[in-house]
């Protein structure tokens, strides 16, 4: 990579090898700055997993990040300067799983369907969330913020229909009703589009690609297996205080991009400490819980004519979608995202009943005609270095300061999907927020450089 540029000479350290920081530490390699990536896991991706082993017929199947929607502008261009292809997928969009009254799992809706007609219930607070410019540092921002979505529902008197889709909106959150603020649903439903969503993507031959080829690119400047244990950051440097294996060392730096979950981020000592309203945001943001299980079986079971091969449920195994389907082979593999008290369930299930129980829930897919060949599942709150999905906004958190997330301090930056306005919880949103982490950078030096001058 390039060795001149803006940043010639500029030492960076970015703690983390997910996608933010591997973005972030390509673009400040290619702007000439000396790059450090510290990652405290043994492998690059961070909540980007993709899972190789095990599985019949040489397939794989995602365990952390798994779709790419076609308005993820930045992560899309980025794997096209990389070189990888997107592969299509989920082509019949999503339906709607629910238990009828005779307690059987039936199809009973698009899941698109449902998102319309939350929207439509929360028409009024929507037009007051868009009178204020979809701005967080507002009243009506906060008012929204200070209730629970469970608690709306009591005010509206909602029927068991709409407390059902509510409940379902946990596979998107990973959050319950009563743990989501009633504002982080109004903000995702003054964008949504009534057209319905459109193309979605993996890339081709696994997300993982995606992290490996930027570490390819940065080569020896990754370190694994070396945690951040504290920062210092007086003056003009920036300490950094590593662990690897049982050793201590410091690397000394002109700046620092903090691209690693707040669950982590605010266990780390920082010196001097952060602003009171940024030390709050990160200390208080929640990660919701997330179990991902994959099961491979031994035909797809679930492919039907004129039938979608994701959907949405408030059922105790989430959200279940077709999880290698641009790959050949006459097995399969469903991809499971149980989120909030879901993810609870489906790990008492498995410890009860074995993932075979857990495989027993999918017969009104067709599941008993097949049979199960492998199985893995991934608990993320039980992830020491991320722990929990990715992040969600509770009646706790203070609106007012969710824009200290991301905000620069001194010469430190901050970058994860946790960081992203827009993309808050998706792959693109680690992606933007990488690449705005180097930008900060170069103008944080292009400033100083001025100043000096």
């Amino acid at each position: 990579m390039a060795s001149d540029g803006p940043l010639r000479g500029v030492s960076v350290v970015v703690a983390g090898a997910g996608l933010a920081g591997l973005a972030a530490a390509r673009d400040l390699a290619a702007a000439g700055a000396v790059v450090t990536v510290v990652e405290a896991r043994e492998r690059v991706g961070g909540r980007v997993w993709t899972i190789r082993d095990g599985f019949a017929d040489h397939q794989h199947a995602e365990a952390g990040g798994d779709m790419i929607d076609a308005s993820h502008h930045e992560i899309i261009a980025l794997a096209g300067e990389l070189g990888l292809p997107l592969a299509r997928i989920l082509r019949g969009g999503w339906g709607y799983a629910r238990r009828n009254s005779n307690g059987h799992v039936r199809l009973a809706a698009s899941a698109f369907s449902g998102w319309k007609r939350m929207a439509r219930a929360l028409a009024p607070s929507i037009r007051l969330y868009r009178l204020a410019e979809q701005r967080w540092d507002t009243p009506i921002a906060s008012g929204l913020a200070r209730r629970s979505v469970a608690r709306w529902l009591d005010e509206v008197n909602a029927d068991a229909e709409l407390r059902a889709i509510a409940t379902a909106m946990r596979g998107f959150f990973l959050a319950d009703p009563d743990e989501l603020s009633l504002l982080a649903l109004v903000d995702q439903l003054a964008s949504f589009d009534d057209d319905g969503p459109g193309a979605t993507f993996r890339i081709g031959g696994g997300n993982d690609r995606l992290p490996a080829a930027m570490a390819a690119e940065l080569g020896d400047r990754v370190k694994l297996g070396t945690e951040v244990v504290a920062v210092s950051h007086r003056g003009q440097k920036v300490r950094v205080s590593v662990k690897q294996a049982h050793t201590l060392s410091q690397i000394v730096c002109d700046y620092v991009v903090m691209a690693i979950p707040a669950t982590v981020l605010r266990r780390i000592p920082i010196t001097p400490s952060l602003q009171a309203p940024q030390h709050d945001a990160i200390a208080t943001l929640r990660y919701g819980r997330a179990s991902r299980t994959l099961l491979q079986f031994s035909g797809r079971f679930w492919r039907g004519r004129g039938r979608p091969r994701a959907f949405g449920s408030d059922l105790e195994f989430g959200a279940v979608w077709d999880g290698n389907e641009e790959q050949p082979g006459r097995p399969g593999i469903l991809s499971l995202l149980a989120g909030g008290s879901a993810s609870d369930a489906t790990q008492g299930t498995i410890a009860r009943d074995g993932m075979r129980g857990l495989a027993g829930m999918f017969d009104w897919l067709g599941a008993s005609r097949t049979e199960l060949l492998h199985a893995r599942q991934f608990v993320w709150e039980a992830d020491p270095w991320a722990r929990g999905g990715y992040a969600f906004f509770d009646p706790s958190f203070d609106p007012t300061i969710r824009a200290w997330l991301m905000r620069p301090t001194g010469r430190l930056v901050f970058a994860g999907e946790h960081t992203s306005v827009r993309w808050q919880g998706y792959m693109n949103g680690a992606v933007e927020s990488g690449r705005r982490a180097a930008a900060e950078i170069a103008a944080l030096r292009a400033a100083e450089l001025t100043i000096h001058n």
